[in-house]
């Protein structure tokens, strides 16, 4: 992996995409590129009352995601391995989700007026697994707002994201599913998981292991 510059890991809300990020960019010895979502005063207001808090929270969090995609065109930045968990392109993901029919048209205008240039990763690594997954990881996390994420949510988001990765075509793309998988507390499992890391180099791949395989 010493050819690559920009490796992103992506997927819904409790699949685990931050600590991977952190494990690999430790083993490769990579630097960190990670959402600061503790820093969006709306987040927690918008989990209480998503209606009342959408457009503050998805408007700070595209602003917030602009500025941190704009020091991957610095010169002389890809010197090192940026390991990033999450793609620009999630925002209007999100946006399509949270805003309402009046709400996302000011969204759009607002995104089409910034002239985002999207970074090309070298390689998108796209984690899946099931809602009571889903649930479950969020629940052990314990982070106090998240606890009041509702399934139909969570099965809205996991559906935006197979549709989006499902025409995504602009870099090298793994799909992973982590449902037998957990690469962030288990080592073997992350060393099988970055040895597949390391195979991919062009295309879309599955990865898909098997729980017997992996005990």
């Amino acid at each position: 992996m010493a050819e690559r510059r920009h490796i992103v890991i992506e997927g819904p809300i409790g699949v685990g995409k931050t600590s991977l990020a952190r494990r690999l960019a430790a083993s490769l010895d990579g630097e960190l590129m990670l959402e600061e979502a503790q820093a969006n005063p709306f987040l927690e207001r918008f989990y209480r009352d998503p209606r009342a808090a959408a457009l503050p929270a998805q408007l700070f969090f595209l602003f917030q995601r602009v500025r941190q995609i704009e020091q991957l065109h610095q010169p002389g930045l890809f010197n090192a391995l940026r390991i990033a968990d999450f793609m620009i392109e999630k925002d209007r993901l999100f946006a399509g989700i949270n805003l309402d029919q009046h709400e996302l048209p000011l969204y759009e205008r607002v995104w089409d007026s910034l002239d985002i240039e999207p970074p090309v990763p070298d390689l998108v690594v796209y984690l899946q697994a099931p809602v009571d997954t889903l649930l479950f990881r969020i629940a052990r996390r314990g982070i106090s707002h998240e606890q009041q994420i509702s399934r139909r949510y969570l099965e809205r988001l996991t559906e935006s994201y197979a549709r989006f990765f499902h025409a995504y075509d602009a870099a090298p793309l793994l799909i992973v599913n982590v449902a037998t998988l957990d690469p962030v507390h288990n080592d073997g499992h992350f060393g099988i998981l970055r040895e597949e890391i390391a195979r991919v180099r062009s295309g879309r791949h599955f990865f898909n292991p098997m729980a017997a395989a992996l005990a």
